[in-house]
């Protein structure tokens, strides 16, 4: 357990980032990675996996809206010298893990091929998708325990040993992806399905590195079967904390879903393009999203602590580096995004459209920025509501806009991308407002 109630704030956010920063980036190249070798196999695959991926936010939001839950509850319980608390929190967190773990995999095989008729931009994406999810899925349903522990540790705040787990378990991805997607050693090259199954076998490797960790070295929080026993007041505590996280992203899954059916009838290339510019966007958002992470564990702890200068404090640091990383990613966007994207594909209409995607959605990053650095600040408040109503405005700023240009014939990709940006800085004004008055009610 590490103390982040004493000390300075912003060598606390610079601690915990980096190491969370190196994590997330390891996690990231899971999927770049297949992209990589998947691209090498046409448009329609590179479309499917893209769009497949974007069903992942489903997954992601679950996991979140658990991991959220735990890593408030158990910072502010850190904060008060409360490790009982912490350790209760952090079983039921695992149990409750291992009901959604056992879901995803019953709704995920029965829903992937109805969702990806509707997104694929022809029949050879949809069956890329298809094929895709169909391998992951058993790897997508292993992350509630493996963020129920990597949350867990982060609210102690504790960020090292998630990190080496993460290199080590894309390091494992690495090595597999051309082995089964490309056949490269055993002449059987599996395409998409391999690139499935290789981060499958990978997360697996992580979940058994994970609770290793926790028999072994993990002192504060330990697994105790005895706490294993569902309890619903407990598990309505992380819920009503963790509900609204889970929500952004499911709102994000929406609007990408939205994105992808608005842009459709423009081909295969396009879904392409977009799909590799959004995974690449995402992994420029790592360093911003890091600070957000670390924003959560020391507001929480701060919180807990009732040193609420300190959480004021938090506030302040984690926006100013924020968006002054954001300010430096958004200019190399500007100047050569094609160096960017031409790492994973050739094909001259695929580079076109992620190029230009990138160049103009980068006028956003700063605002990102903002809105990752208040979610974190709502997390560790453990009021995480006015955040999903944040994110909820683009409904309204983005998603209707879209759908009623999908129906005009001068619609062009660069409208998509403009509304875009114009949406998410409203929902950083949003997300400022809504910090501010929930920091006066709570911080009094």
């Amino acid at each position: 357990m590490r103390d982040l109630t004493q000390g300075p704030i912003p060598g606390h956010l610079l601690t915990m980032a980096t190491p969370i920063a190196a994590g997330m980036l390891a996690q990231t190249l899971y999927f770049l990675i297949d992209l990589y070798f998947v691209a090498q196999l046409g448009d329609a695959a590179l479309a499917g996996v893209g769009a497949a991926g974007i069903a992942m936010f489903v997954v992601m939001a679950a996991t979140q809206a658990l991991g959220v839950g735990a890593m408030a509850l158990i910072a502010q319980a850190v904060g008060r010298k409360d490790p009982e608390d912490a350790n209760l929190v952090f079983n039921q967190a695992l149990a409750l893990g291992a009901v959604c773990t056992i879901a995803t995999v019953i709704a995920g095989y029965a829903t992937t091929r109805w969702y990806m008729g509707i997104v694929g931009a022809d029949a050879a994406t949809a069956q890329a998708g298809t094929t895709y999810l169909y391998w992951f899925l058993p790897g997508l349903a292993l992350q509630y325990v493996n963020m129920v522990m990597m949350s867990a540790l982060r609210g102690t705040g504790v960020v090292k040993p998630t990190m080496v787990v993460q290199v080590a378990t894309v390091l494992l991805n690495a090595i597999l992806a051309p082995v089964l997607i490309a056949g490269i050693g055993t002449g059987r090259p599996l395409g998409v399905a391999g690139a499935g199954l290789a981060s499958t076998i990978a997360v697996a490797a992580g979940t058994v590195m994970l609770v290793a960790y926790f028999h072994r070295l993990e002192k504060y929080v330990q697994f105790r079967r005895a706490l294993w026993k569902p309890r619903m007041l407990v598990w309505a505590r992380m819920v009503n904390i963790g509900a609204p996280a889970g929500g952004e992203f499911a709102m994000m899954f929406l609007l990408m879903a939205v994105i992808y059916w608005v842009i459709r009838d423009f081909g295969a290339a396009a879904q392409a393009g977009f799909g590799l510019g959004t995974r690449l966007m995402q992994s420029i958002f790592l360093p911003a999203m890091a600070i957000a992470f670390a924003t959560g564990p020391v507001a929480g702890q701060n919180y807990g602590a009732k040193q609420f200068a300190r959480v004021r404090e938090t506030l302040r640091s984690a926006v100013t580096m924020s968006v002054a990383i954001m300010i430096v990613l958004t200019l190399l966007c500007q100047w050569r995004p094609d160096w960017l994207v031409r790492g994973f594909t050739q094909d001259p209409a695929v580079i076109e459209v992620a190029s230009h995607f990138l160049r103009l959605i980068s006028w956003n990053f700063a605002a990102s920025g903002i809105i990752f650095t208040c979610s974190g600040v709502f997390q560790g408040l453990g009021h995480t509501w006015p955040a999903l109503g944040s994110s909820a405005s683009r409904l309204l700023t983005f998603m209707l806009p879209a759908l009623w240009l999908s129906t005009q014939p001068w619609l062009a990709l660069d409208h998509v991308w403009y509304l875009s940006v114009a949406s998410v800085w409203i929902q950083a004004g949003v997300s400022l407002v809504l910090v501010y008055r929930v920091m006066r009610r709570r911080l009094a």
